[in-house]
């Protein structure tokens, strides 16, 4: 009796698994291609996309659609510099054919500072910031405020700072800041103190608050949130004076979230596979190598470290180097917040 209700049971699971196969099979290419490219904007990593595609022929088919791949999110292209292969440069060139923004970014860093094809590499970047991609326009603007990939003579400060003021309007801190300091020291810009007073502080809130809405707990309630997003209505403080006040609260300023493409660079230049003779981006979460030397302007209170943008420069003195300047007086390192460090 046992036995016989255990054959049972057995048919009828090979019924469901069929039945269930049947409905799969019976889904539309439409449908597919629909779930597929959800998965490819939303998927975590590589693998998840990839391990989807794997799982039988039509899928792998449908998944490689260009109307798939034009949806890959960051994540969905984030390869890793250990994992960096022919296939892995295929897949992300698929992914650029297609249309997508993060793989035409992501390689186009790849291979401006990595492979040093530097022509290739700001064409693919481009086409990435002509579709409002705000890291593309920022990395743009440090490209052609350093004269990147070229000579000294190749700066183009003033499209520098448009592409700067573009990239801060679709959201990125270090373009507000970078835009603040050039408002600041009349660098590109008309000179004026209000204006790049208004927008340090306004990189500055916007900083904290991503960190603050991002932790867990009472430190992220709401009411934190507006008494510091207020702190950006007064064009005429120091921007020094919220630094101050988020300090006495306790708050410390964690590292940024590396992107991926950032990522890639650090993993990459890790191994030794820099330049002989060109130093690094000193911000950890960079990557970036200078293309030439003296590329990149060293801190003026010590001359230890450099950076290639004042974004960076911003960040490092925030987590580590204001820790680390020995040369500066101690009067002067209290004041000197949110990165308000002139560079040589």
């Amino acid at each position: 009796m046992v036995r016989n209700e255990e054959e049972m049971a057995c048919r009828k699971k090979a019924r469901i698994s069929s039945s269930e196969l049947d409905f799969f099979e019976s889904l539309p290419d439409d449908i597919l291609s629909v779930i597929l490219s959800k998965l490819s904007s939303s998927a975590s990593s590589p693998s998840d996309f990839i391990n989807a595609l794997l799982t039988c022929t039509r899928m792998n088919k449908l998944g490689l659609q260009p109307a798939v791949l034009k949806h890959a999110g960051m994540n969905t292209v984030a390869v890793r510099a250990k994992n960096w292969s022919d296939s892995a440069e295929r897949f992300l060139r698929l992914c650029v054919d297609a249309g997508s923004n993060e793989a035409s970014y992501l390689l186009g860093m790849i291979r401006f500072y990595c492979l040093r094809d530097t022509k290739n590499g700001k064409d693919l970047i481009h086409k990435a910031a002509i579709e409002k991609h705000a890291p593309a326009l920022y990395s743009l603007a440090i490209i052609l405020f350093n004269g990147s990939g070229g000579s000294k003579e190749t700066k183009n400060i003033r499209t520098a700072c448009t592409l700067s003021a573009l990239a801060a309007e679709l959201g990125s801190i270090d373009a507000l800041r970078e835009l603040g300091y050039c408002f600041q020291d009349g660098y590109g810009l008309r000179k004026s103190l209000p204006s790049g007073q208004t927008l340090l502080i306004q990189a500055a809130a916007l900083e904290v608050a991503c960190t603050i809405r991002a932790s867990p707990g009472p430190l992220g309630c709401e009411s934190q949130l507006t008494t510091i997003m207020s702190l950006k209505t007064f064009p005429s403080a120091n921007p020094g004076l919220g630094r101050a006040y988020w300090s006495e609260t306790g708050f410390e300023m964690s590292p940024r979230e590396k992107h991926p493409a950032n990522r890639f660079l650090v993993e990459w230049f890790e191994n030794g596979s820099g330049r002989v003779g060109l130093s690094m981006c000193s911000d950890m979460n960079c990557g970036r190598p200078e293309t030439r030397e003296k590329e990149f302007r060293k801190c003026a209170g010590c001359g230890d470290v450099k950076y290639c943008s004042r974004g960076c420069q911003a960040h490092d003195w925030k987590v580590r180097h204001k820790m680390e300047c020995s040369h500066m007086p101690r009067l002067f390192l209290h004041h000197a917040v949110d990165g308000d460090l002139d560079l040589d």
